[in-house]
């Protein structure tokens, strides 16, 4: 007898919220490593938008005041772009988020057997369980993506105004800056989902008599 279960989207969206509410000690070690990942992404991005916009800005001693701070200005140049110290630092710190991020799924799973096993023995598709662990994951990661866009900002606001002072306010890229903090938290989702994946599967081919057979 083939099972089949089917649930309403917003079913699972409640769903899916219950459970990293139950959880949320696992939870929040999950979204801490996504929020330090993207808040060191939004920083180095911000700092050099800023930096950008002071440039573009041309207000009277911003060439000075970059140079002070320790950018690499060549005479005539229009943008300032990233090293690649801080290209290759943020590409480690998303690496280790999503390692992260799958190894904390991966305990989730193994925490969730019995779960996983009553779903399936009370009729869940494999494409069900799938779909929870993606709803949880993007919640997750929605959640700790926003946070981290702010932190970066604020952090990158409060860095470059110490390094080049109030001069940063009279020419502040505010739409650039937004655009940055868009695309770093679509970074994180993506992170999120990319480290849920492979639990999600694993989750989702359980057999129910083997996860309800295992001990907890």
């Amino acid at each position: 007898m083939q099972r089949l279960v089917a649930l309403p989207f917003s079913k699972s969206v409640e769903i899916a919220w219950k459970s990293i509410r139950a959880r949320f000690f696992r939870s929040l070690v999950t979204t801490t490593s996504l929020v330090l990942a993207v808040a060191f992404l939004c920083y180095v991005q911000v700092t050099t938008d800023i930096a950008n916009g002071l440039l573009a800005g041309g207000a009277d001693g911003s060439m000075d005041a970059l140079l002070k701070a320790g950018y690499n200005v060549e005479p005539g140049a229009v943008s300032i772009g990233e090293t690649a110290k801080e290209q290759w630092l943020v590409f480690l710190s998303l690496l280790v988020c999503v390692v992260g991020i799958v190894n904390a799924q991966l305990m989730a799973v193994t925490e969730r057997f019995r779960e996983i096993g009553t779903m399936k023995c009370l009729g869940a598709l494999d494409r069900f369980i799938l779909r929870l662990f993606m709803l949880e994951a993007i919640i997750q990661g929605f959640v700790g993506s926003l946070a981290g866009a702010l932190l970066g900002v604020l952090a990158g606001l409060l860095s470059t105004s110490l390094s080049l002072g109030l001069i940063i306010f009279a020419s502040l890229p505010m739409t650039v800056m937004g655009l940055t903090s868009a695309k770093a938290i679509g970074i994180g989702c993506l992170l999120s989902l990319l480290g849920v994946i492979y639990p999600a599967i694993t989750a989702a081919r359980m057999e129910p008599v083997e996860a309800m057979r295992t001990n907890e």
